[in-house]
C-alpha cells in the first residue's frame, strides 16, 4: 500500500515521501484496512523496528488535522518519550485549519502539577505516570483528547510499572468513552485478550524489515534456528569474544547483553582489548576525541575513566547506573557507528532504540538482589533478539545465545529460541500498589460510592482477566486503611477525601508514604537536622532506589547510627528481636548518609568509592528525594508546622543541587553548578549583589567560567557589562584558543 493512496492531509504525505517514506510496511498495511485511520480501537502487536511508530503518527496526524482533536502518547520510560517527541516534530511544519502549526508538548516530570501549558499542544507525550498524575489533578485539558497512544502495552505484565498503565487507560475510557486507543506491543501470547479489554481489534504479526535469524553458539560453532550453522575463529576461550572480533571485522556492530553491571563492565573491557587492534588509524583518533568528551562531562569519575578507556578501544558499556550525559555520548555514538560493541544490561531492550548487526546473549540469567539468579522470560528475551538487524542496512540480523555445555545449548534453543512468549497478567490486585488507586478514585471526584468505586474497577485489566469479586476483598482492605488513617471519610453512602488525602493523591506519594511522614512531623526527633528528614523520606515506600549495606560498611553505619541517634525520628530496632527490620534500618540509614554526604560537596567519584552509589542511582536518589521531601513540606504546610517550612524548603534545593548552605544563593542561578558555586565562593563572590558588582575579567579569569557563562551570570543578577569590555574579552579567549590550536 503506497503512502500516496492513504486518506491522509497532502502535507502529511510530503513530509514522508520526503523522508524516502513511499509504502507501508505489512503490519502497517494490516492496522490500516483494520480501521486505524477510521477512529477504530486498535491493538497492534509486531516485533521491534516493524514500524509501530509511524502507525501513530498517521492516526494522530489525521486527528489533529481532520478532526480538530488532541493526541495523548503514553510512554512507560522518561528516555523512551524524549525519543517519541523527536520523532513527531517533523510534523511541526504542517499547518492546521485555523493557520496554526502542529504543535508537539513533552511533560515526563513534576507530578505535582495538572500542566495546565501542556493544553496548547495538539500532541502531547507524557510517561504513564505522568499521565496518572495529571488525570489526579483533573487537568481540563484530557477531557479534550479524542486519540491515546499507549507504547510497550506489554509492560502491563510488570509489578512496578503495569498497573499504573493499566489505571491510567481505564481511567481515559472512563473521562471520553468515545476516546480511540491505539495500543502497540511486542507479541504476546494473550493479546487477543488485551484487545477484548480495551474493545478493539487485534492485529499481531511477526513480520519484520529486517530477517531475523536466532542461534545459539557452543565454542566455536552457531547453530541456527532455521538449520544453518556458522563457524566462528576461536581465538579467544569467550564465545562472546569471538563473536565481537567476528562483527567487527565483517564491518559490522554487535550489541551484547550480560546479567549485571559489573558483568557489562568486564565484558566491554575484554572486547575492546580484542577489537581496538581491528580499527583503522582514523576510527582511533576518532574514538580518542569521543574518549576525551567522555571525561570532559560531568564530574570525573572512576567509571567515567572506566567508560573512557573502553571507548578508545571501540567498545562501550551502558547501564543504568551510567550519567545521564555519559549515556547519551555513548547511544548517540553507537548510532553514528563509532562504537564497534555495545555491552549492556537487559533494561537497554526496553528503551532506547539502538539496533546492531549482531546481538549476542552472553547471559540468559538474571541476578536480582535477594533472590540470586534466574532465567529470563521468554518475552525479555524476544525483546533483546529484536534488536538485532539495522532497517535500511541490513538484511539479516542475527541473534545468538551463548551456551557452555551441549546439554545447555538445547535447553536454549527449545527454551527460548523455539518458545512462545508469555502471557501477560495484570498485577493490579496488590494492596500495595491498589491503595494508591483507590484513594485517587475518591479524591480526584471520579467516585464517591463504595459501589462508584468497585464500578470503576470492574474495567480493569485485573477484573477481565480474574472474577471482579477478587479484587472487591482488596479495595475493601484499602478503604478501611485510608479511614483508618483519616485520609477518606464516610457520611452515609457517600465516600469523600480529607484534605490530607486529597493532597497525598495530588502529590502522587503512596498513602503509607504520606502517613510515615505527617507521624514524623507530629512526633519529632530529639533533636532536629538535616539527618532527621533524610532518614524519614528513607523510610516511606516511594524511596527507590533502595540501597544495600555491604558487609564492610557494617562498623562505619552502626558508627554513623550511633552519632546521630538522638536526630531519627524512629527507634532503631533490636537486632535479636527483629532481624529484618533491623537490616531494612540499615539501609535507610546508609540511603540518609548518602544523600548528607551529596549535601556536603562530596565529589560523585568520592561517592562511588564510599557507598559503592553509582552516578546514574545517584541521580535517581536525588531526584526522589527531592520530591519527598517537596511532598514533606507540603504535608508540614497542611499540618500548620510552620516552624519546620524553610528548613524543608532549603532542604529541597540543596538535594536538588548538592551543596551545603551556604552555596545555596549560587548554585540556583543558571549554568552555575555544585563545582562552579564553590569556585565562586572561594574566590569571595558569595552573594548575588557581589555577583552584580565583580568586574567581568574577575569573573572569566576564573576556571570553568568563560565569557559566554560570565555574560550570562551577570545577565541574571541584573550586573551591566560593557559592551567594548565584552568584544575585548570575546578576542582575548579567541586568541589565546587559537595559539593553543598553533602550538598543538
Amino acid at each position: 500500500m503506497k503512502i500516496e493512496e492513504l486518506p491522509l492531509h497532502d502535507s502529511v504525505k510530503q513530509v514522508l515521501t520526503s523522508l524516502g517514506i513511499t509504502e507501508l510496511y505489512p503490519p502497517q498495511q494490516e492496522a490500516v484496512l483494520a480501521g486505524a485511520l477510521e477512529g477504530k480501537n486498535l491493538v497492534l502487536a509486531s516485533p521491534t523496528a516493524s514500524g509501530k511508530t509511524l502507525i501513530a503518527e498517521l492516526c494522530a496526524l489525521k486527528h489533529v488535522l481532520e478532526r480538530d482533536g488532541k493526541v495523548l502518547y503514553l510512554s512507560p520510560l522518561r528516555a523512551l518519550a524524549s525519543e517519541k517527541f523527536e520523532e513527531f516534530r517533523k510534523y511541526t511544519n504542517i499547518k492546521k485549519g485555523n493557520g496554526r502549526r502542529v504543535s508537539v508538548g513533552i511533560s515526563t516530570g513534576d507530578y505535582d502539577s495538572s500542566d495546565p501549558w501542556m493544553g496548547k499542544h495538539d500532541i502531547i507525550i507524557t510517561t504513564n505516570e505522568k499521565a496518572d498524575s495529571l488525570l489526579r489533578h483533573r487537568a481540563r485539558w484530557v477531557s479534550d483528547v479524542s486519540l491515546v497512544v499507549a507504547d510497550e502495552v506489554h509492560l502491563l505484565n510488570d509489578p512496578d510499572r503495569g498497573p499504573t498503565l493499566e489505571v491510567v487507560l481505564a481511567r481515559l475510557m472512563q473521562v471520553n468513552p468515545d476516546i480511540q486507543l491505539l495500543v502497540l506491543s511486542a507479541t504476546i501470547k494473550n493479546v487477543e485478550e488485551v484487545a477484548e479489554w480495551l474493545k478493539a481489534i487485534s492485529v499481531t504479526t511477526d513480520w519484520r524489515p529486517v530477517t531475523l535469524r536466532e542461534g545459539v553458539i557452543l565454542h566455536d560453532e552457531v547453530h541456527f534456528k532455521d538449520g544453518g550453522a556458522l563457524k566462528i575463529e576461536n581465538s579467544a576461550k569467550n564465545p562472546t569474544l569471538n563473536l565481537a572480533m567476528y562483527t567487527v571485522k565483517s564491518g559490522n556492530q554487535a550489541l551484547a547483553f550480560a546479567g549485571t553491571r559489573r558483568n557489562s563492565i568486564r565484558l566491554a573491557k575484554k572486547i575492546a582489548t580484542k577489537i581496538k587492534p581491528l580499527l583503522s588509524k582514523p576510527m582511533k583518533r576518532s574514538l580518542k576525541q569521543l574518549s576525551e568528551q567522555i571525561l570532559a562531562t560531568g564530574e570525573r569519575t572512576r567509571l567515567g575513566e572506566q567508560l573512557a578507556e573502553v571507548v578508545s578501544g571501540g567498545a562501550a558499556f551502558h547501564h543504568a547506573g551510567l550519567s545521564g550525559g555519559h549515556r547519551k555520548i555513548i547511544e548517540d555514538s553507537f548510532k553514528e557507528g563509532k562504537i564497534k560493541v555495545l555491552t549492556a544490561t537487559p533494561t537497554l531492550a526496553f528503551g532506547m532504540n539502538l539496533p546492531a548487526r549482531v546481538v549476542i546473549i552472553n547471559e540468559y540469567r538474571r541476578y536480582e538482589s535477594g533472590y540470586g539468579y534466574y532465567p529470563i522470560p521468554v518475552l525479555e528475551y524476544k525483546q533483546m533478539a529484536g534488536r538485532a538487524g539495522r532497517p535500511r542496512y541490513d538484511k539479516v540480523g542475527e541473534s545468538i545465545l551463548v551456551a557452555k555445555t551441549e546439554g545447555e545449548r538445547d535447553y536454549l534453543m527449545e527454551n527460548y529460541i523455539l518458545a512462545e512468549t508469555e502471557k501477560i497478567w495484570s498485577k493490579l490486585a496488590v494492596e500495595r500498589i491498589l491503595r494508591s488507586h483507590v484513594l485517587a478514585t475518591v479524591a480526584s471526584d471520579f467516585a464517591h460510592t463504595e459501589q462508584g468505586i468497585y464500578e470503576f474497577f470492574d474495567k480493569t485489566f485485573y477484573a477481565y482477566q480474574y472474577d471482579p469479586r477478587a479484587i472487591k476483598g482488596v479495595i475493601q482492605k484499602s478503604l478501611g486503611f485510608l479511614f483508618t488513617e483519616k485520609m477518606i471519610e464516610v457520611g452515609g453512602d457517600k465516600i469523600y477525601a480529607t484534605k490530607f488525602g486529597r493532597r497525598v493523591s495530588e502529590l502522587y506519594i503512596d498513602p503509607l508514604t504520606g502517613v510515615i511522614i505527617r507521624d514524623a512531623l507530629t512526633s519529632r526527633a530529639q533533636r532536629l537536622t538535616d539527618i532527621s528528614f533524610l532518614h524519614m523520606i528513607a523510610r516511606t515506600p516511594d524511596m527507590f532506589p533502595k540501597l544495600r549495606p555491604y558487609s564492610s560498611e557494617m562498623d562505619n553505619l552502626q558508627f554513623f547510627i550511633e552519632d546521630h541517634k538522638d536526630e531519627f525520628m524512629f527507634d532503631l530496632p533490636d537486632p535479636w528481636m527483629d532481624r529484618m527490620a533491623f537490616e531494612n534500618f540499615l539501609g535507610e540509614a546508609k540511603l540518609s548518609w548518602v544523600l548528607k554526604s551529596w549535601m556536603d560537596e562530596t565529589s560523585e567519584d568520592e561517592m562511588i568509592e564510599r557507598f559503592k552509589v553509582q552516578p546514574g542511582d545517584l541521580y535517581r536518589l536525588i531526584s526522589t528525594a527531592k520530591w519527598l521531601i517537596h511532598a514533606s513540606n507540603e504535608l508540614a504546610s497542611l499540618f500548620k508546622h510552620k516552624d519546620l517550612l524553610s528548613h524543608l524548603s532549603k532542604l529541597t534545593v540543596r538535594i536538588e543541587k548538592g551543596v551545603k548552605p551556604e552555596l545555596l544563593p549560587l548554585a540556583t542561578l543558571k549554568g552555575i553548578g555544585r563545582v562552579r558555586a564553590r569556585i565562586l565562593f572561594n574566590s569571595g563572590l558569595r552573594t548575588v549583589d557581589d555577583l552584580k558588582r565583580a568586574p567581568l575579567p574577575k569573573l572569566t579569569g576564573l576556571p570553568l567560567i568563560g565569557p559566554r557563562l560570565a555574560q550570562k551570570i551577570k545577565e541574571q543578577v541584573g550586573g551591566y557589562v560593557k559592551e567594548e569590555e565584552w568584544h575585548q574579552l570575546k578576542k582575548k579567549k579567541e586568541t589565546e584558543q587559537q595559539r593553543a590550536l598553533t602550538e598543538f
